[in-house]
């Protein structure tokens, strides 16, 4: 039974099978993070990062990938920053393109957003026993419709508007995806993206399941 524990903002750690997760693991002057030092990741396998900005970890994905040898996957041009950090266990690849690493299928799903290296992606993770996609951040867009084939067992999707979609938005996301559950992120981080994500159930109503996590918080889907 997969465990998904959110770690504040747009930072998740899922923990599949035999393999650990991390996604944009921004921890060091993350407000909302309930580890006190990147050093509280233990253990890991692979660590996703949607693009470079500071809030979606960076810094702390390669600290963390020195110290637990973990895979980094990310998009092309941002994968050679990684490198130039001299992270060698690297996965890279293009939007549309997907890759295969610790019996996992990841796609690199186009996000809406700008950045100052390579392309803004979010990813598609399929697993024998459980596939997710978190979109990392991104505007609404009409080819998210395209994930409904792919019955996902987790959507984790933005809700804090200003950077990226509100939970209107968000909402209209989830009937185009139409995962089981879906988990909000990247929002009350800052006075800026503050929003009420019961608001969001109610949007969302009966389309799919809402888990709503606080920092720290651990579900098993």
């Amino acid at each position: 039974m997969p465990d998904i524990r959110f770690l504040g903002h747009a930072a998740f750690e899922i923990h599949i099978a035999d393999t650990q997760i991390l996604i944009d693991p921004w921890i060091t002057g993350n407000p909302k993070s309930p580890l006190s030092s990147p050093n509280d990741i233990v253990a890991t396998n692979l660590i996703l990062v949607t693009h470079d900005h500071y809030d979606h970890g960076f810094d702390d994905a390669v600290h963390i990938a020195k110290r637990t040898d973990a895979t980094v996957v990310a998009i092309s041009a941002f994968a050679d920053k990684f490198k130039k950090e001299g992270i060698t266990k690297l996965v890279s690849g293009n939007l549309g393109g997907t890759v295969e690493t610790h019996d996992f299928r990841i796609t690199f799903f186009p996000a809406v957003h700008s950045v100052p290296t390579g392309s803004p992606c979010g990813f598609v993770v399929r697993h024998p026993e459980f596939s997710f996609y978190h979109s990392g951040d991104t505007a609404f867009f009409g080819d998210m419709a395209l994930l409904t084939e792919e019955h996902l067992d987790l959507s984790i999707l933005p809700i804090g508007s200003t950077f990226t979609m509100d939970m209107r938005d968000a909402a209209r996301a989830v009937e185009a995806i139409k995962p089981a559950t879906v988990i909000p992120m990247h929002y009350d981080t800052f006075p800026k993206i503050e929003a009420d994500p019961q608001e969001f159930v109610r949007l969302v109503d009966d389309t799919s399941r809402v888990v709503i996590l606080a920092p720290g918080e651990t579900v098993s889907l």
